[in-house]
Order: structure tokens, then C-alpha cells, then sequence
């Protein structure tokens, strides 16, 4: 019989990687790698600024929707610096300048907190951000993973084409009427919005591997888009499972194992060429 625990985190892998498999294409497509990597250390700052709050107000339940409302904000803000002339690069690195002050800040004030509440242990939590922990995943953070990655999936299934053309052919898109500007938009806002849903199971160390890996992968092996996505989705969902059962029998932690075989798999496909 499957542990209860071995089940949820089956169950949460499949959902990180429908939403990943999905994701991964448009960000290797449009060229958001440095974007999902200023996106993923903002979940971060995100993440120690709601163990803050959370500590204050005796209430560690908010960290994650602390850390997805700094994560979107941030990429609108980015998104927004982009939409005024600057390169994509640039406001990026604007954005993550602040951001990374910030997150250090941070952590300075999130360890005087602790120190005048002691019996709160958030040792574990911040690792866990740092790492993943799928396995200790409990019902009401699966409840919620599912819930909002159907949203976000819906989301994506329906702009995917837009999201294509706007990647490939801004001009002829504004040519016929379309707002690019609002597309951008949206797609950073998916970005960080499944950054936060799912950091605290994949890890903030791996998640930008996790997240544009697949895609990469999949745009080595074909040129047409439909199987780019059917490829990054079985990728995303082999590597995801096949790491889970490997974590369960050797005790590693399966974002580790998730990382190391993309890795050998991309590394593979690069020196054959």
C-alpha cells in the first residue's frame, strides 16, 4: 500500500508539472531565463518578508500568499520598466538590485523576530524554500496547489497562441490590433504566480533549472511547437515522478534528483551535437 504522504507528493508532482511542462516553452520561446531567475529570487524576499509578518501576527499560514503578492508586484514592476524603453535585461537588473537588498534586509529583521519568539521554529520553513519538501506537502497546501494550478493552467491554455505570437511577432500582433504590452504582462504574472505556487515543494535552488530546462530540451529534439510542448510536458512529468520514487528510496531530496537528470539529459543532447 502507498504511504499517504508518498500519494500527495505524487499528486503535487503532477501538477507542478503540467503547470512546469507548460510554462517552459514560453520561457525559453520569448527569453525569460533571466527573467524566472530575478522572478524566483523575489519569491524569497517574498518568502522572509511573510515569516516576518507571519511571526508579528502569530499566523505562518500567510507566508505564501505574502510571497506571491511581492512576486507579482515585482514582475509587474519589471514588466512595467520594460513597457517604458529599457531592455529586458535592464530592468531585470534594476528590479533584482533592490530586491536582493531587500531579501538581506530582510533576513536581518526576520532574525530579531525570532529571537524575541523563540517558540516559534522557522528554521525548517526557510530551508524548505530553499530546498522543497514535497514530501511533508499536507492536505490543505495540495488543496491549494491544485486549486490555484487549474486556474493558472486554464489561464495558460487559453493565451497560450497569443503568448506564442506575441514571442515570435510582436509588431505583426500590434499590426492587427493586439496589446502586447497586456500579453507581457499577463505571462510575467503566470510566471511568478506559479514561481510562489509551487516554490516551497520544487525549492528556490532548483526551481529556475526545473523551469527552463524541459523547454530547452524539448526545442533541441524538434522544431515543430506542438511537440516542443508535448515533449517539455513528458519530460517535465517522467523526471518529476521518476524523482519522487528515487528521493523515497534514497532519502535525497527529489528536486536535487529532478535537476541532476535534466542536467545529464541536456548535457547529453549538447555534446552530441
Amino acid at each position: 500500500m502507498i504511504p499517504e504522504y508518498l500519494l500527495r507528493a505524487l499528486l503535487a508532482s503532477i501538477m507542478i508539472s503540467v503547470l512546469l511542462g507548460m510554462l517552459s516553452p514560453l520561457i525559453n520561446i520569448k527569453g525569460l531565463a533571466f527573467l524566472t531567475h530575478a522572478t524566483f529570487h523575489s519569491l524569497l524576499f517574498g518568502a522572509v518578508l511573510g515569516m516576518i509578518l507571519g511571526l508579528l501576527a502569530g499566523n505562518i499560514n500567510i507566508i505564501i500568499w505574502v510571497a506571491l503578492v511581492v512576486t507579482v508586484i515585482v514582475v509587474i514592476i519589471i514588466a512595467e520598466i520594460e513597457n517604458r524603453g529599457f531592455t529586458s535585461d535592464t530592468a531585470i537588473g534594476i528590479v533584482s538590485s533592490f530586491v536582493a537588498g531587500a531579501t538581506v534586509l530582510g533576513f536581518g529583521i526576520l532574525y530579531k523576530v525570532m529571537a524575541s519568539r523563540p517558540y516559534f521554529a522557522l528554521s525548517e520553513n526557510i530551508v524548505a524554500y530553499l530546498t522543497g519538501e514535497v514530501f511533508l506537502i499536507t492536505i490543505s497546501d495540495l488543496e491549494m496547489l491544485i486549486f490555484g494550478g487549474f486556474l493558472l493552467f486554464l489561464m495558460m491554455l487559453f493565451l497560450y497562441r497569443d503568448f506564442l505570437y506575441v514571442s515570435f511577432d510582436p509588431e505583426g500582433v500590434e499590426s492587427y490590433g493586439g496589446n502586447v504590452r497586456a500579453y507581457l504582462m499577463v505571462l510575467y504574472i503566470i510566471v511568478g504566480a506559479i514561481g510562489a505556487l509551487i516554490v516551497k515543494t520544487v525549492g528556490l535552488i532548483t526551481l529556475q533549472v526545473v523551469a527552463v530546462l524541459p523547454g530547452a530540451i524539448a526545442m533541441m529534439l524538434s522544431d515543430d511547437l506542438r511537440k516542443i510542448v508535448g515533449i517539455s510536458l513528458f519530460l517535465t512529468l517522467s523526471i518529476e515522478i521518476l524523482s519522487i520514487f528515487l528521493a523515497y528510496v534514497t532519502n535525497i531530496p527529489p528536486s536535487g534528483i529532478a535537476t541532476i537528470l535534466l542536467g545529464i539529459i541536456y548535457g547529453t543532447l549538447v555534446f552530441k551535437k
